[in-house]
């Protein structure tokens, strides 16, 4: 049975920063592609980071220079820096797998006040 289950989301000030995390179950993890994704209340999901099994990472231009996504294979884990954080990144923020097949977690709640 494939697990994804995102922690790390909560309220911060506008500025402030958050670390998500998000650990697999049930997968080869290393072969994985691994996202980040986000949906605000009223508009589609979207892609905020994504990193390949081999270590390339793509991001929204809406977060460049602002989140860092990283892996630890060892731990089947896929993190989230987000700094600077601003209002407009207030999300539900899932986790995503992606191989042959795409799993999904339940989603982490990010809140950011102005």
């Amino acid at each position: 049975q494939v697990q994804l289950v995102e922690s790390g989301g909560g309220l911060v000030q506008a500025g402030g920063s958050l670390r998500l995390s998000c650990a697999a179950s049930g997968i080869i993890f290393s072969i994985y592609s691994m996202g980040w994704y986000r949906q605000a209340p009223g508009k589609q999901r979207e892609l905020v980071a994504i990193i390949t099994s081999g270590g390339s990472t793509n991001y929204a231009d809406s977060v460049k220079g602002r989140f860092t996504i990283s892996r630890d294979n060892a731990k089947n884990t896929v993190y989230l820096q987000m700094n600077s954080l601003k209002p407009e990144d207030t999300a539900d923020y899932y986790c995503n797998a992606q191989f042959r097949w795409s799993y999904w977690g339940q989603g982490t709640q990010v809140t950011v006040s102005s």
